[in-house]
């Protein structure tokens, strides 16, 4: 039971808002660099990674496990964006834009994992 994760819209979603954060991120105070710049990076990067990473499990049960993984990373990533906002990095118009982005994710994940027995 593998799945080929480049095939899954949410993880091609996943990419997506990883690069849009490696973007976004590039505008932040120089400062932030092993701060925010750094932890939302590794954070964007992580929600793909563990997809990909569950993907090639054997059983559902690990898949699942990545996914959760993969979830809390989103979570920790939309609580960065919010602080990234509230400090002026990121203005609120963008930050809608990729909470949006979150919201559509987290939602296809949700229902992918619903699928898996």
């Amino acid at each position: 039971m593998t799945h080929n994760y480049k095939k899954l819209l949410f993880w091609q979603k996943s990419k997506e808002l990883s690069i849009d954060i490696y973007k976004i991120t590039k505008e932040f105070p120089e400062d932030e660099r092993f701060g925010l710049i750094s932890q939302m990076r590794r954070c964007s990067v992580s929600i793909a990674s563990n997809i990909a990473e569950g993907s090639s499990r054997s059983s559902i049960k690990d898949f699942k496990r990545f996914l959760d993984i993969s979830m809390g990373s989103i979570y920790e990533l939309e609580v960065q964006l919010m602080i990234s906002n509230e400090v002026g990095y990121i203005s609120t118009i963008k930050t809608n834009e990729l909470m949006l982005k979150i919201k559509s994710l987290i939602e296809l994940m949700s229902k992918f994992k619903s699928t898996l027995r």
